[in-house]
């Protein structure tokens, strides 16, 4: 399968300095030595709790935040290393939906201008090519044409949402990344979302990177799937593989938590203990020894390597060393 996207040992870290008298500072590791890659016409699960680094992952791929160490080659060009004629290139080539669907979107403008600008920026037709460009994309998220002259504030949540899928969409891009896409929508709201990316990724051959915490979302619409802890990866694999052989203690524990249909089946379930250490200051070797069910000595000591324990199926843990 070709690759669109290859991520190589990327590094997000932030500055954070104790105060504004001192000089001493200490990091906040966000994303740290991550990499993976993304076939064309794939959708990408990353998943994780809260604070996990899923997001800065995003907006870093993106080139919305610069990079700290490591690399993000687009196409087999390294996104940070583009000329401002490269970026606008890309910009238009890689597109996001973020998880606030109102925030994203420009409180002082119609809906037809917020759609217009992305086609204009990028000299994508004139005014009347334009116009029937911005109906089309209505249309074609749900929407009737009636409503481009409203503002995002007399739209429902889903509605926005729809719109920011439509901005997305609208210079035919060949990456999308969704940010918690559908996480601030109600449950059947988020089934119409769903739906929606999975006919305007057949219609226009998109590639997902699909960031969520919902096992179940993510499950739906992912080919694969990436598990995230402490701004690390921690296991990855084909979505059969991930659901039904789940290897890292911590892809357990988030399976362990997903609730299920029937409520005796919850009772037996093992709930993880403790909270997800500082990215500041992260715990010595592997960070998920504090709250791990299975943890041995090395593991208080060394991180463990990414290894392959069956073809397209990576887990960084020592329990699996052997394989390697």
């Amino acid at each position: 399968m070709e690759k669109l996207l290859e991520v190589k040992n990327l590094r997000k870290h932030f500055e954070i300095k104790s105060s504004k008298l001192m000089s001493e500072s200490s990091w906040l590791k966000a994303v740290d030595d991550v990499s993976f890659d993304v076939n064309r016409e794939e959708v990408l699960g990353i998943v994780g709790e809260s604070g996990c680094g899923k997001s800065t992952l995003g907006k870093t791929i993106m080139r919305l935040y610069d990079k700290t160490d490591g690399s993000v080659l687009f196409k087999n060009r390294d996104v940070f290393e583009l000329d401002p004629r490269g970026v606008k290139e890309m910009r238009r080539t890689m597109q996001m939906v973020f998880q606030d669907p109102f925030s994203s979107l420009n409180p002082r403008k119609r809906i037809e201008s917020i759609l217009a600008q992305p086609l204009r920026i990028h000299n994508m037709g004139g005014h009347e090519e334009i116009s029937r460009r911005v109906d089309e994309l209505l249309d074609e998220v749900g929407l009737t044409t009636r409503y481009r002259r409203r503002y995002p504030h007399q739209f429902s949540g889903g509605q926005r949402q729809r719109i920011g899928l439509a901005r997305a969409v609208a210079l035919n891009p060949e990456l999308v990344i969704c940010d918690e896409a559908v996480s601030a929508l109600d449950v059947s709201i988020q089934a119409q979302v769903l739906n929606l990316l999975k006919d305007l990724q057949e219609k226009y051959h998109l590639t997902y990177i699909f960031i969520a915490h919902d096992l179940s979302v993510v499950e739906f619409i992912s080919d694969r799937i990436l598990v995230m802890y402490l701004g690390r990866i921690v296991e990855l694999a084909d979505k059969e593989v991930i659901v039904e052989n789940h290897l890292h203690p911590y892809t357990k524990a988030l399976f362990e938590a997903s609730p299920g249909i029937d409520p005796r089946k919850d009772r037996g379930k093992r709930v993880l203990l403790g909270d997800v250490p500082s990215p500041i200051n992260p715990p010595r070797g592997c960070h998920f020894h504090p709250r791990c069910p299975e943890c041995m000595d090395i593991c208080r000591e060394v991180y463990p390597p990414s290894v392959e324990v069956e073809p397209g199926h990576r887990v960084a843990c020592h329990l699996y060393q052997e394989a390697k």
